[in-house]
């Protein structure tokens, strides 16, 4: 394989805007190839929701591994179905925070 660097897929809840583009910088500076979400400015359609989820997948094949963004250990549904997608895949994934402890 040649050498080349890490592609890293950042996944997390867009509510996290501002915690994805820190960690997306730290790792650009850290030489690392970055992936993450799409952001729009304004609300976007059902339709436009679905395509973008499945463009991220497609981003996800592309990684060597994943790192969700999980401020406070939240996950949401979007979230969780490209964990399940990553893990099905065989990519290796991270936590910028622990999961919350179960109750």
């Amino acid at each position: 394989m040649p050498d080349r660097p890490e592609i890293v897929c950042i996944c997390g809840s867009t509510r996290f805007v501002d915690e994805m583009r820190a960690v997306n910088r730290e790792l650009t500076l850290a030489g690392i190839i970055v992936v993450a979400p799409g952001e729009a400015d304004e609300l976007i359609t059902d339709e436009q929701k679905t395509a973008l989820d499945t463009l991220h997948l497609r981003k996800i094949d592309l990684a060597d591994r994943v790192l969700v963004v999980n401020p406070d250990g939240y996950i949401g549904e979007s979230t969780n179905r490209e964990i399940d997608y990553a893990h099905a895949t065989g990519k290796p994934i991270s936590f910028t925070d622990p999961a919350p402890a179960a109750t």
